[in-house]
């Protein structure tokens, strides 16, 4: 690789490893160490069946490539990688040049843009929560008082029987106050107060949390990026977020050997458009991972919609509810479930102090 083609490499999209004859990586782009989450010194010499594993697509399309001596496409394939989720992607593998027997290997996920725009639906449809909740705050709290005060006198002279349906209905009453009162957390519409927050410090106030009650028997694993800088957002907000991610996390992991892995990571090439010509760059992020059974098929593109869950007394609302706070911070999450392994990404801005914006 010449001095002339060094800026190219380092800003190609798509992560892009050189094979050496010996089946080895000789170089690898910035993009494939965000993929890999490992630097390019790490990964050198590294066997590819030890990257993407002995009988994998890869490995496979690299031995056709190189015993045709030519160029070789496979669409639409699940590249896996140890210890990342499986992704659909296109894989390209060919000659690096006519004086080399080094071989290009290029990835090309297509599932992100599809990601995308599914996160952007899911900060929709949590927008439209925010807009009926005040409503239905208003509109039934009041009726339910009056239901709970009826109850309440009915019970001052009411039989063994019938104390026992006043007793419901006062039990019922309360459950939905608290419903309401869940649903109201989405009509506060006043703009996010951001500040520099250090998400490892969060992320393990919500693990402490989480061992000292619902996941006390639970595994935790974290893999933190040190240099990760401080994200712009709020404590409080984001504490909600992981701590709602990791209940649903331990809630959906059966028998033992429950784990959950925390991972940081900073990928500079994630922007989406926010409105107009602006673009919001959201290089942070932060991957939940659990065990357990996973998300149902039928329901994992509607999870961040309101009132949809596969819990039998869940109420739908934590996840939007987690979707509208990421909105406010700017940020997006998004979720990849199969059976055994379940992860949400949640993708954030970096603080910029006044005197740097």
């Amino acid at each position: 690789m010449t001095l002339n083609y060094e800026q190219i490499w380092a800003t190609l999209p798509f992560p892009a490893f050189v094979v050496n004859t010996e089946n080895k990586l000789s170089h690898v782009n910035s993009a494939a160490e965000q993929l890999v989450k490992s630097s390019a010194k790490q990964l050198r010499d590294k066997d590819v069946d030890y990257l993407f594993g002995q009988n994998s697509v890869i490995a496979d399309t690299v031995e056709q490539a190189r015993a045709k001596s030519g160029s070789l496409m496979q669409y639409n394939v699940e590249v896996a990688l140890n210890d990342v989720d499986p992704m659909t992607s296109n894989v390209h593998v060919g000659p690096l040049g006519s004086d080399t027997e080094d071989l290009l290997l290029l990835i090309q996920p297509t599932g992100v843009a599809q990601k995308m725009s599914r996160s952007l639906t899911h900060m929709a449809a949590a927008r439209s929560v925010v807009a009926m909740s005040a409503m239905l705050a208003h509109e039934l709290r009041n009726p339910l008082a009056g239901i709970s005060g009826a109850a309440q006198l009915l019970a001052m002279n009411a039989s063994d029987g019938d104390l026992e349906l006043t007793e419901l209905i006062e039990a019922e009453t309360r459950r939905i106050g608290k419903l309401i009162d869940r649903v109201e957390h989405f009509g506060d519409n006043r703009p996010t107060a951001l500040a520099a927050v250090n998400i490892h410090d969060v992320l393990d106030r919500a693990v402490r949390a989480a061992q000292a009650g619902f996941a006390s028997d639970i595994a935790f694993v974290v893999d933190y990026d040190p240099s990760l800088p401080d994200a712009a957002g709020d404590s409080d907000q984001l504490l909600q977020v992981f701590q709602n991610i990791i209940k649903n996390a331990a809630e959906a992991i059966e028998g033992t050997h429950g784990k959950i892995k925390l991972r940081t990571s900073y990928n500079s090439g994630v922007k989406f458009a926010v409105g107009g010509n602006r673009t919001q760059n959201v290089p942070l992020q932060i991957a939940i991972t659990d065990n357990g059974a996973g998300i149902p098929e039928a329901l994992i593109a509607e999870i961040f919609d309101p009132f949809v869950t596969s819990k039998s007394n869940g109420s739908g609302l934590g996840l939007p509810l987690v979707s509208k706070i990421i909105a406010g911070h700017g940020g997006l999450v998004e979720c990849d479930s199969t059976s055994g392994r379940t992860t949400f990404t949640i993708r954030l801005p970096v603080w910029r102090s006044q005197t740097e914006l």
